[in-house]
């Protein structure tokens, strides 16, 4: 979902006037699968002290099955098969990872949906539309994080736009022991943790999850308008366009985790990493602990960034605007700036315009995608997989082609994958049945 480009201004309205009720995107593997191969290019710049290691937690539930591969397998046997249409315009979706094999589904309007056993259920986990805005084309309910110990305490978060146009933290509250197709959660219990003003109706991120350290992180586009014109990319005394960590277990209504870069000064404390224009798209590895993100960007360049678990070299700075992918951006001089990472991918908009991220496959059904990285593209509909190479390098190979419009990337219980289109449908990734016939729709990337 992008973010102030001009030239999708006319696309994105149109894609907001659109009913649920859509013709389901065709799917074909791409023919000839293209391939890029990059090395490391990333600067970390030293600091005095390493963070601690972001190794998974025993809570991160699934169990290796499978050695991760280290190229991609022929997209030709695989199909992404539609579960479900007629939702309102769906952008975000995961588990609550409490055994009950939910998915749980945003709806941008400000609902959130249950699906169980590829069902719909009637009753919404969570109504908040009278409180979400959403005047602008990106503003909505965008994110939902379900704390590690929600089976527990039944406490989950969410990221949303409000009726004055800010970005709006808060906690909710499900009822505990109530069964999966019955449980909901209060719009009563609100607490709110966090508020955000936006310049702008765009670019508002919306990404928030818990890593492995139990710390709650949340991502931050750069306050919209196009070309980041407050600066607040490079800014270290906003919080927009920045990856924030914070601690929702201590403190009122937050704690500032004291490895943060600037927990002591010199930039606002909530910051982890900055540089962002608008991160639609956050995950970590939960075999792994490395954070994934989709960087959406203005005119030229989409990215994929990238953290391992456990690196040293912090603050991070992902380089927008001084950099728009990893090219100079309206001038700037290509020189990295300071604690410069680079992204491990991007694309040009030849062959699509707005990145939309993205999973790790770690389930069991197909083992040739394990620890595979899939994300896609909002415009053209294409399908990417992303993986380390044996010299830890990296292959990204286009899979798949899909009429769909792209919004998000999830997985349930099990690992599996999912898409979500925003037109209403949600897709798994199946093996191909062998009475498919692959309907080879043009690749429009």
């Amino acid at each position: 979902m992008n973010k102030g480009k001009s030239s999708l201004k006319a696309a994105i309205v149109l894609l907001f006037l659109l009913t649920a009720c859509t013709p389901q995107p065709s799917v074909s593997q791409a023919s000839t699968p293209q391939q890029t191969m990059l090395q490391p290019s990333a600067v970390f710049t030293p600091e005095p002290s390493p963070i601690p290691s972001m190794t998974p937690t025993p809570t991160a539930t699934l169990e290796p099955t499978e050695a991760p591969v280290t190229s991609l397998p022929d997209p030709a046997g695989y199909t992404w098969a539609a579960v479900l249409s007629g939702l309102q315009r769906p952008v975000n979706l995961g588990n609550a990872g409490d055994g009950s094999g939910r998915l749980l589904i945003l709806e941008q309007r400000g609902v959130i949906r249950v699906v169980l056993n590829d069902q719909v259920l009637a009753t919404p986990f969570l109504d908040i539309h009278e409180r979400v805005g959403s005047s602008g084309n990106e503003q909505g309910l965008l994110g939902i994080a379900f704390h590690p110990d929600f089976k527990d305490n039944g406490y989950f978060f969410v990221d949303y736009t409000d009726l004055s146009g800010n970005t709006t933290i808060s906690r909710f509250s499900a009822t505990v022991g109530a069964p999966a197709d019955n449980q909901t959660a209060d719009p009563a219990s609100e607490q709110i943790i966090l508020q955000i003003k936006q310049p702008y109706p765009n670019h508002n991120g919306g990404q928030i999850l818990f890593g492995p350290d139990g710390m709650l992180w949340i991502g931050m586009g750069d306050g919209g308008s196009q070309g980041d014109p407050n600066g607040n990319g490079q800014s270290l005394q906003t919080l927009l366009g920045k990856i924030l960590r914070i601690d929702v277990d201590h403190g009122s209504p937050y704690a500032i985790p004291a490895d943060n870069p600037f927990a002591s000064g010199g930039g606002l404390p909530e910051i982890w990493a900055y540089g962002l224009r608008n991160p639609w798209g956050m995950k970590f590895d939960p075999q792994t602990g490395d954070l994934y993100i989709a960087d959406a960007g203005q005119d030229k360049w989409e990215e994929i960034d990238y953290l391992p678990a456990g690196f040293s070299a912090i603050p991070a700075n992902f380089g927008w605007n001084l950099l728009e992918g990893n090219h100079a951006y309206k001038g700037n001089p290509q020189t990295p700036p300071d604690h410069y990472v680079a992204p491990v991918f991007e694309y040009d908009h030849s062959q699509g315009c707005v990145v939309s991220g993205g999973d790790i496959y770690r389930g069991k059904m197909l083992p040739e995608f394990y620890g595979v990285y899939l994300f896609g593209d909002y415009c053209s509909g294409t399908i990417w997989g992303l993986v380390h190479t044996g010299d830890q390098g990296w292959k990204a190979v286009l899979l798949f082609h899909t009429s769909a419009q792209i919004s998000s990337f999830g997985s349930d219980e099990q690992g599996n994958l999912y898409f979500l289109d925003l037109r209403g449908t949600l897709y798994r990734l199946e093996l191909k049945s062998t009475g498919d016939i692959p309907q080879n729709n043009k690749d429009r990337g």
